[in-house]
């Protein structure tokens, strides 16, 4: 029974750390990454698709991606989504290609979206937090109803805390993983 609520734990926190990985994937540094776009919706025939579903996407130099879409005559639409999205960026057409030029970061925009970085990893602190607390509570009643000793339990919340731990210092080490890139002039 402790396993089972350690275990379900691990796994909600390991979920949490994808979501975070997500989310530093939307937030664009000066590089080009095929992942910034993951966001953009395209109008498909009357049905918002993902862009990766509608276009290829690579990585042509280190400022600028190119999309090959499928739909020939779908191009303009995929050009007016990246551009009415709020990533800021500007698409140009050349015949068949699209290519998405990665304006370069001024000081101001890096700090923004490092507060933008700092505010999505408080997230998953707080996430990762609550999955303790839940942990925590689920052997409180373990306890109550006398399934396991209250030796156990505080033994267990001591695992379920280093887990905690853990995982945070995980979320830490990826902020400073993000902010280091979006300094990185």
């Amino acid at each position: 029974m402790i396993n089972e609520i350690k275990k379900d734990a691990q796994e909600r926190m390991k979920k949490t750390l994808e979501s975070l990985d997500h989310a530093f994937a939307k937030i664009r540094t000066g590089r080009a990454h095929p992942s910034i776009l993951d966001s953009v919706m395209v109008s498909y025939y009357g049905a918002d698709t993902p862009l990766r579903q509608v276009a290829n996407v690579t990585v042509e130099d280190s400022r600028t991606l190119a999309l090959s879409v499928f739909d020939k005559g779908m191009i303009q639409a995929v050009e007016k989504a990246i551009m009415t999205s709020d990533l800021g960026l500007n698409p140009a057409t050349a015949g068949t290609t699209i290519r998405v030029p990665m304006p370069a970061l001024t000081e101001e925009t890096r700090k923004g979206f490092t507060k933008q970085a700092r505010a999505e990893a408080e997230q998953a602190r707080v996430a990762i937090r609550n999955i303790r607390r839940d942990a925590l509570a689920q052997l409180k009643d373990l306890v109550k109803e006398k399934e396991i000793s209250e030796d156990e339990e505080r033994r267990a919340a001591d695992e379920v805390q280093k887990l905690t731990d853990k995982f945070v210092a995980e979320v830490d080490k990826g902020l400073e993983a993000k902010e280091t890139d979006l300094m990185a002039v």
